[in-house]
């Protein structure tokens, strides 16, 4: 079972502004991954469900992280249907996140007060998602749904709204500014804090170092004196 409250995870998604994603079929890498994130200020993680061999390391993760009694929160992405999410319960998961919105996954999510963040393309499938009880949207894909101005233009009639653009968030200071500044609650990064060539070379220390410079740039832009009059 989840060893987080929803309400402890989606706080550690809103103040941290950042929720690393990445899968590996080796439980060993994984856990080496996850230290990195971890070690980079990382609040909460997603590991995707890729692969025959997802559910297993993803629940290895999870032993790991209450065994140690880390403060890291785990959650499980890519998850497209409720019997899954259930799996993913059952072993852990703090948090559940889907390409889609999917009303079978939030009604179980919500009988179980486990976070659900669908994806959503548009204001409907949005508003649709918080009818059944989300809290944060991810918006995805983020680059290719319309960019920050598209989160811009959603919190104009639904300012109550925390989205988290995933896909196309680049980590620069750049990328990193046009979301914030556009109203995004959160960001969802994988390949760019994750990638692969720092895998295959063993840098983990460059996945500290860049989650590290992300969390930074965030913590930046989100001060009152950086925020747009």
């Amino acid at each position: 079972m989840a060893r987080f409250s929803r309400l402890d995870t989606l706080g550690a998604v809103i103040a941290s502004g950042l929720m690393p994603l990445f899968h590996h079929d080796d439980a060993s890498t994984a856990r080496r991954i996850a230290g990195a994130l971890e070690e980079g200020g990382a609040r909460v993680i997603e590991f995707t469900n890729r692969g025959e061999m997802a559910l297993k390391v993803f629940s290895l993760l999870s032993e790991d992280f209450a065994s140690r009694k880390s403060s890291l929160i785990l959650g499980a992405g890519s998850v497209v249907d409720a019997p899954t999410a259930a799996l993913y319960i059952a072993n852990g998961a703090n948090f559940v996140v889907s390409p889609f919105f999917d009303a079978e996954i939030a009604r179980l999510c919500n009988r179980r007060m486990i976070a659900y963040m669908p994806g959503c393309a548009s204001a409907t499938e949005i508003a649709l998602a918080q009818e059944m009880g989300v809290e944060i949207v991810k918006v995805f894909p983020g680059e290719t749904t319309g960019g920050p101005a598209f989160v811009k233009a959603v919190l104009g009639p639904m300012p109550w709204s925390r989205i988290m653009p995933t896909g196309g968030v680049e980590a620069t200071r750049e990328s990193i500014e046009k979301w914030f500044r556009a109203g995004a609650t959160c960001v969802g990064m994988g390949s760019n804090v994750t990638r692969k060539e720092w895998l295959a070379a063993g840098d983990f220390g460059a996945m500290r170092d860049t989650v590290r410079a992300v969390l930074g740039w965030i913590e930046e832009v989100r001060r009152p004196s950086n925020r747009p009059a």
